[in-house]
């Protein structure tokens, strides 16, 4: 077996709406089709990579947890950020701002790229990185 490449990452989301505009509106992700699960959540497509973002609800109060069990644990467990790569990162920014939300741009010391942090909901950071060559 060899490992190829990322196929998505699952977060599960008390605020599961509030979730997916974040990774829409801000990062710039499509909604796309999802098989029609027993639970609620979204699927968000990155071009051509698919749907790298699986999106599921998780809240017990409206009855429902993520599809694979588990505990609701605060924040991402033992994942600290989420990187996409990108291209525009003056027009990241300007849709960071535009949604008030601070950022923080960092370049690579050997010049090769430009990182910008953010903070998504529930505390999930997320990093996209844009190449500078």
């Amino acid at each position: 077996m060899t490992i190829t490449g990322l196929d998505h990452f699952n977060i599960r989301a008390k605020e599961l709406d509030a979730m997916r505009d974040f990774f829409v509106e801000v990062i710039g992700l499509t909604e796309g089709d999802r098989p029609s699960f027993q639970f609620p959540g979204y699927w968000l497509y990155a071009g051509d990579a698919g749907a790298v973002i699986h999106l599921v609800g998780s809240d017990r109060e409206r009855g429902y947890v993520s599809g694979h069990g588990g505990d609701d644990r605060d924040g991402t467990g033992v994942v600290d950020h989420l990187a996409f790569k990108g291209t525009d990162a003056a027009a990241l920014i300007e849709r960071l701002k535009t949604h008030g939300i601070e950022h923080q741009v960092r370049e690579l010391p050997n010049g090769a790229a430009r990182q910008i942090f953010c903070a998504g909901p529930e505390g999930v950071t997320i990093e996209v990185v844009f190449p500078t060559d």
